[in-house]
Parts: structure tokens; C-alpha cells; sequence
């Protein structure tokens, strides 16, 4: 029998390779994340001290849909190809293969949005010192929303086109990580 950490080395080297192969699942949350928040400022105009109020709760707002547009393919190839079964046969705990890999997919969607975030957050006013609480709001608040997440993508696997019922399913959830972190920023001194 595997040990548990041979279990968990070779599961996020799988999951590397996996995602090496389908560099779009990458980007796209990536691209999304900086296209909303780069047109914000186009919309409301010039208005810096707008942009700095609302910006906390628009940096929120992108990461949250940025990570739900990568929820629906979390599951989806392993359900395809037959590994979740796998998986349910396995003499390891089920929850700790799934754990992995959401950790696996919160590594390369939600830990790129944090480190992009310090970036955006710049172009949108909000102020250097409120940088370190964004950044630990969303390095907290990110593996909360992909684990969020993957019980809406367990839910919804197994549907043709369940992205709609995987937000409806997931954003009630998301509610309150997104009032903590937004309002962390706000909170924070200025």
C-alpha cells in the first residue's frame, strides 16, 4: 500500500501535469480577474476617490467570479475519464484525494489571483499600505472559495452545461467570505 504522502506527491504531480496540458483553464480566470477590474475604471471615469472606495469590494467581487469560471472543469476530466471512480475504490480517504486536489487547483487559480491582485489593486487607487491585508484576505479567502467550490463542482459534475447551476448552487456560499474579505480592506487603515 502507498503511504499517504507518496498519495499526495504523485495526486499534485498528476494534477500539474493535467493542468500543463490545458493551459487555458490557467489563463482564463487570470485574464477575467484583470479584464474586470481594468474596465472599471473605464466605466466610472476619472473619479479617484470612487475608485478607491469601491475598489475593496471590486477586487472581491472579480476574484469571486474569477474562481467561479474555474470551478466547473475541477471535477469534470477526472469524472470523464474515470479517476473519481478510481478514487471511491481506493483504499485511501476520499475526502484527502479531493482535498488535494482542490488544493491543487486553488495552487494555480486562486494563489495567481493573489499574487496578480497587488497589481490591480495599484491601478484601481487603492492606497500601498492597504496592500498586505489584501494580499492575506485573499491568500484566506481563496482556498475557502475553492473548497466552496468543489462541492458545488461535485454536485454539478455529472450535467452537460451545470455552470449555471453551479453558480446558483455556490454563490449564496460565497456571500459571506466575500463580506469578510471586503470588508477587511475597508477596515483597513488608509
Amino acid at each position: 500500500m502507498v503511504s499517504m504522502s507518496n498519495v499526495f506527491v504523485l495526486l499534485m504531480l498528476r494534477e500539474v501535469r493535467l493542468l500543463a496540458r490545458r493551459p487555458a483553464e490557467l489563463a482564463n480566470p487570470l485574464v477575467f480577474f484583470a479584464i474586470v477590474v481594468a474596465l472599471f475604471p473605464l466605466a466610472l471615469g476619472p473619479q479617484t476617490q470612487l475608485l478607491q472606495t469601491l475598489s475593496p469590494g471590486l477586487i472581491w467581487v472579480a476574484a469571486l467570479l474569477a474562481v467561479l469560471l474555474s470551478l466547473d472543469g475541477l471535477l469534470r476530466s477526472d469524472f470523464e475519464d474515470g479517476s473519481l471512480e478510481q478514487w471511491v475504490l481506493s483504499p485511501h480517504p476520499l475526502a484527502l484525494l479531493v482535498l488535494i486536489k482542490v488544493l491543487a487547483h486553488w495552487v494555480f487559480s486562486g494563489l495567481a489571483l493573489v499574487l496578480l491582485s497587488p497589481l490591480l489593486a495599484l491601478m484601481l487607487g487603492l492606497p500601498v499600505q492597504c496592500l498586505p491585508v489584501l494580499m492575506v484576505s485573499l491568500l484566506l479567502g481563496t482556498p475557502v472559495l475553492s473548497l466552496l467550490g468543489a462541492l458545488g463542482a461535485a454536485l454539478t459534475v455529472g450535467l452537460k452545461r451545470g455552470g449555471l447551476l453551479l453558480a446558483l448552487l455556490i454563490l449564496p456560499l460565497y456571500i459571506p467570505v466575500l463580506i469578510l474579505g471586503s470588508g477587511a480592506l475597508q477596515a483597513a487603515p488608509q
